[in-house]
């Protein structure tokens, strides 16, 4: 299921506008929603050294040249967190094309209940299991669709 576009920080400049080029490429970006058994998600810091460093987000990354959602998705993770996934195993659960300053992004969000291994901070971010509503902030931009989503699922249950 695809959303609606979500303009990022609307009131900044986009880097095409800047720069005077042709409209940006989309960046294609899997993203794991990862539910734990007591129902928390996890919820993931964002590097010092990236943009939008020290808000809180979904883990994931950019999928690279020929990989599915899936497999990039368990390459992420692995990278990330040291979790192992198998790609079989993830199921598409939305899509949002983001429009942030800085890129043009298609998030595939990816609900998650079984993996293996421990969680591990291979990027230096910070890690915290949250529920509704979340008490750490700032939360990404293309993150807060999801709480929606998860908040209109946890209401028709």
């Amino acid at each position: 299921m695809s959303e609606p576009l979500l303009t990022a920080d609307a009131h900044l400049r986009r880097d095409d506008a800047a720069r005077g080029d042709a409209p940006r490429k989309v960046v294609d970006v899997a993203v794991g929603v990862l539910i734990g058994a007591d129902g928390r998600f996890l919820l993931a810091s964002r590097p010092e050294g990236k943009v939008y460093a020290g808000y809180w987000e979904f883990p994931g990354g950019k999928l690279e040249a020929g990989e599915s959602v899936e497999v990039a998705l368990a390459r992420e993770l692995h990278e990330e967190l040291g979790i192992s996934v198998n790609p079989a195993q993830v199921r598409r659960w939305r899509e949002q094309l983001v429009d942030y300053p800085h890129a043009l992004v298609r998030l595939h969000f990816c609900k998650l209940v079984t993996w293996q291994g421990e969680l591990q901070t291979r990027e230096g971010q910070a890690l915290t299991w949250a529920s509704l509503p979340v008490s750490v902030s700032p939360v990404l931009p293309g993150a807060v669709p999801v709480l929606r989503w998860l908040e209109e699922e946890a209401a028709a249950e």
